[in-house]
């Protein structure tokens, strides 16, 4: 069984939150001229399927690769069911907080690199039928973002297995 910790339930809370906001926005939100294209649906259903895309990374420490391959499914569906709505919003940070994890938490070189990829892809089907930003547009912020937080998770993960390295005896006498 998985602990949590109070910081991957305010994770999970700050990425639900910001998806209901946005997909609240998509509902109440008028025709606007300023968009690529137009939002295709005003369904309240919008809403409790997004869940599904911001909830997984509760799971961040137990399993990352399935929680990138959950998010990753639920944001498919969410496209294909929904058409054209803002989620860069959500699914950007969402991405990033994702590019983190899979930097701390991975156990393989295997999972970081399948996980990384589904990173990718995520971003892609988020863009391609985005609302408010397209792939050409957004992917050159996307991919370094992702990659800026990736890097944080290394550099973090490389603090913590140094604290946790034992100390070899030589270096203890000579302390």
């Amino acid at each position: 069984m998985t602990k949590f910790r109070p910081l991957d339930y305010v994770l999970a809370a700050l990425m639900t939150a910001a998806g209901i906001f946005l997909m609240w926005e998509n509902i109440v939100a008028g025709d606007d001229p300023s968009l690529i294209h137009q939002v295709e649906t005003r369904s309240w259903l919008i809403v409790p399927v997004f869940l599904l895309v911001t909830v997984p990374i509760l799971w961040r420490r137990s399993n990352i690769l399935a929680v990138v391959g959950a998010t990753l499914a639920a944001t498919a569906i969410h496209v294909l069911a929904f058409g054209w709505l803002t989620r860069c919003g959500a699914v950007l940070p969402l991405s990033f907080a994702l590019a983190y994890a899979i930097a701390r938490f991975a156990p393989s070189r295997r999972d970081h690199l399948l996980s990384l990829a589904g990173v990718v892809v995520l971003l892609l089907i988020t863009l391609w039928r985005d609302s408010s930003a397209d792939i050409a547009g957004a992917m050159p912020i996307a991919l370094p973002g992702a990659a800026l937080f990736y890097g944080a998770g290394l550099l973090v993960q490389n603090r913590v297995n140094k604290k946790q390295q034992p100390v070899p005896a030589v270096e203890r006498a000579t302390v």
